[in-house]
């Protein structure tokens, strides 16, 4: 059966993590899964799409799928050019009536509770990224971890 992986990081990301990022999809990719999810919100996510996108040059079954809180004028105006960074672009309906201030909790809940496999990099305890992955242990999800370095100061 295929499965899903998932791509959670901070949003800003300090440090070069190509290389970690390519194994830890690989690792994925050899357990099964055939699609990828990513919220697209900052750093990571762009690394995150970047590396699923190298990896579809080998295994070109893979796709990957921006999951999108709501529907943005942006999304709307700009349809071309997220279709040439995905390969599809979802809005989960079980967020239709989420107040704007929780919904990306919700969203990331719900890539969460929809993946069998999540890919992680975080470098401080709080923040969107690090309260996904707390509720992916507590779903009992298979979590890969990205090393947690600090970046020098």
């Amino acid at each position: 059966m295929a499965k899903i992986c998932s791509g959670f990081g901070n949003r800003e990301v300090f440090q070069n993590i190509d290389n970690e990022l390519k194994e830890c999809i690989e690792i994925a990719i050899n357990m099964g899964c055939t699609t990828c999810y990513t919220g697209g919100m900052g750093d990571f996510d762009l690394q995150f799409a970047s590396a699923v996108k190298r990896a579809k040059q080998t295994f070109n079954d893979i796709k990957l799928i921006c999951v999108k809180p709501y529907l943005t004028k942006e999304l709307n105006d700009n349809k071309d050019y997220y279709y040439s960074l995905y390969d599809d672009i979802f809005i989960p309906t079980e967020l239709a009536d989420i107040y704007y201030k929780a919904i990306i909790t919700r969203r990331n809940k719900w890539i969460v509770d929809n993946s069998d496999i999540i890919i992680a990099y975080t470098i401080r305890d709080y923040g969107g990224a690090y309260n996904a992955i707390k509720y992916a242990e507590r779903q009992n999800k298979l979590i890969i971890k990205i090393s947690q370095k600090l970046p020098p100061i």
